[in-house]
């Protein structure tokens, strides 16, 4: 067993090193991928590999649905800059033994846009839209009391007016309690996958060979060639430290280290607070050490109360900073049972 543990930790830490190598920024598809899901991770500044005990693990570490103590069900909505709203579900089942599996879904809520050429700036009479879509089914289990993994494979869409494609992909992810007291690590490698290109109706043209000749046909039909692109592939490696733990307060920091496929390396800290299991206050900074990023400081609350039994309701908010581009809100609403 131990031996499939350590291959396990070798495989994704050689894969984050490999598929990190080539780093370009803004080239990739589905950049949606990359925003944060759930307002409590969000709220620490999404430093959350390592903590990873909600729904929203089957963003930040799949591993960690088979570690949450009940199954529950958790909705998120995004306030994303330039009036963009993204909405996340997620859910988790515990199968006893059989580990635990999970359930996801991501979708964009941009709204009807007017279709405008050159000759007609104030539009055409019609309209069209841009959807983002995630779907994805978890499965996440413990080999030992202290090591447990995570897949979660997803299919992804993308289109625009009358263009779309599909992607393939999957989320990797570990948790381990290492021996010191209270410190957990924790790495996931996010969006492994096929390429998308948008193809459709949207890309034909009406060509004219040889401009320079009269007489000719000017009005051939064809399609403008589109480009295949990457998914934004992430390796994140995360470290949570619990120094308080009592009945009456909870205290945690985390810290991830990102290396994606589209950007440079950068660092994410938080913390939270949490008073008797039912008010809780976070903190923390996104994307630090990374040039020209406009994600900085973050901060957010929760409330959970208990109905009946095991029963739970919480409600969080978190707020990030976007520099020149604005604010960021995030509301989660949750069930566990």
């Amino acid at each position: 067993m131990k031996k499939v543990v350590f291959k396990i930790v070798l495989l994704l830490f050689i894969s984050g090193i490999v598929f990190g190598q080539v780093s370009k920024r803004g080239t990739t598809a589905a950049s949606f991928l990359n925003i944060s899901q759930g307002a409590r991770a969000a709220g620490m500044g999404s430093a959350f590999v390592a903590v990873a005990d909600d729904q929203s693990a089957m963003y930040y570490n799949v591993a960690g649905i088979n570690r949450l103590k009940d199954n529950g069900i958790m909705f998120d909505h995004t306030q994303w800059i330039a009036d963009i709203g993204y909405n996340f579900v997620g859910a988790n089942l515990h199968l006893g033994s059989y580990g635990t599996i999970g359930f996801s879904f991501t979708s964009s809520d941009i709204g009807d846009m007017k279709v405008t050429t050159i000759d007609e700036p104030m539009g055409t009479g019609e309209v069209f839209t841009v959807q983002d879509i995630a779907v994805s089914v978890a499965w996440a289990y413990s080999i030992t009391e202290d090591f447990t993994i995570g897949f979660n494979p997803k299919v992804v869409y993308q289109g625009i007016w009358k263009m779309s494609d599909y992607a393939m992909a999957i989320d990797m992810g570990i948790l381990y309690n290492t021996p010191f007291k209270g410190i957990t690590l924790g790495m996931s490698i996010t969006n492994f996958g096929s390429k998308m290109q948008l193809q459709g109706t949207s890309s034909t043209v009406l060509y004219d060979p040889d401009e320079s000749t009269t007489g000719n046909n000017g009005r051939i039909p064809a399609n403008l060639s589109t480009e295949a692109w990457d998914l934004p592939l992430g390796f994140k490696v995360g470290v949570a430290y619990h120094p308080l733990i009592s009945d009456s307060h909870d205290l945690i920091f985390a810290l991830d280290a990102s290396h994606p496929n589209d950007n440079y390396e950068s660092i994410n800290v938080g913390g939270e607070y949490t008073f008797k299991g039912m008010f809780s206050v976070r903190g923390g900074y996104k994307s630090l050490f990374l040039d020209a990023s406009e994600e900085s400081y973050t901060f957010g609350a929760g409330f959970r109360q208990y109905l009946m039994g095991n029963i739970n309701f919480k409600v969080d908010y978190a707020y990030g900073s976007f520099g020149r581009l604005t604010e960021i809100h995030k509301f989660s609403v949750g069930i566990n049972f």
